[in-house]
C-alpha cells in the first residue's frame, strides 16, 4: 500500500507520516522544503509546484491521499483586523490547494482503486459556530463541502473519499492545552481511513470513529 500525505512535515501530519513507517507501509510525506528521499516537495498554492509533483510521482499507483496541508492565519484577529490577503493565503491552502493536489494525482488513485481523505475540522460545520476564526471557518466548511461533492463524483469509479475531524490536538495550531496528542490523533485517523469505503464515502467523521454533524 501506498500512502502520500501532504503537509507532513509536523503535527499530526508528521505523526501519521510515522504511523505509516511503523506499520510498514509505503508513505511518501510532503512539504514546501522536502528534508529526505522519503519526501517530496510540494507547495500546494503553487500550480507548478503540484505539477512537478506529480511528474515526479509519475505513473505509480496511490492507494490513499491524504490532503493534511492547513493554515490557521486568522486566529486571535477581529473582523477589523483581517485582510483580503489573510482570505486569499488561507482558502490558498486549506481549499484550493487540496483541489489541485487530488486533480494531480487523481490518475493515480483510479490506478490503484484509492482512497481519499481529506482533514477538515468540526469548525467546518454550522453546528459549531460560536463565532470568531471566521477564515479558518470559512475555508473548513468550504473543503468539508467540496470532499462531499467529490465523493458523489467518485463513487461510481469506486473512490471513496473521507473528510475528517482531527480532534482538538497539541500541536502549533491546537496549542498546548489542546485536548489529544498528534499520536492519539493520527491513530484514530489512520483507523478511520481503513475503514473508508465506497458504501461510506462522503463521511464526515472525527478522529475517534463518531459521525460528525455536517
Amino acid at each position: 500500500m501506498t500512502t502520500l500525505i501532504t503537509g507532513a512535515n509536523r503535527g499530526i501530519g508528521r505523526a501519521m507520516f510515522e504511523g505509516y513507517r511503523a506499520r510498514g507501509e509505503k508513505v511518501i510525506g510532503t512539504h514546501r522544503d522536502a528534508p529526505t528521499t522519503d519526501w517530496m516537495r510540494l507547495d500546494v498554492t503553487d500550480p507548478g509546484s503540484v505539477a512537478q509533483m506529480a511528474q515526479v510521482f509519475g505513473d505509480t499507483p496511490l492507494d490513499l491521499l491524504v490532503c493534511n496541508a492547513g493554515v490557521f492565519l486568522d486566529r486571535g484577529q477581529s473582523v477589523a483586523d483581517l485582510t483580503a490577503d489573510i482570505w486569499a493565503q488561507e482558502f490558498a491552502v486549506n481549499v484550493t490547494g487540496v483541489f489541485l493536489t487530488i486533480q494531480a494525482l487523481l490518475p493515480n488513485i483510479k490506478a490503484a482503486g484509492g482512497k481519499i481523505a481529506i482533514i477538515s475540522s468540526q469548525m467546518a460545520s454550522d453546528t459549531h459556530a460560536p463565532g470568531g476564526s471566521y477564515v479558518y471557518r470559512a475555508s473548513k466548511a468550504a473543503v468539508l463541502n467540496f470532499g462531499r461533492n467529490l465523493a458523489a463524483d467518485l463513487k461510481d469509479d469506486g473512490i471513496a473519499v473521507g473528510i475528517y475531524h482531527p480532534g482538538w490536538v497539541q500541536t502549533d495550531m491546537g496549542g498546548s492545552s489542546a485536548a489529544i496528542t498528534p499520536v492519539q490523533a493520527a491513530g484514530g485517523l489512520l483507523d478511520r481511513f481503513d475503514d473508508l469505503s465506497v458504501a461510506t464515502t462522503g463521511c464526515f467523521k472525527t478522529w475517534d470513529g463518531e459521525d460528525h454533524p455536517y
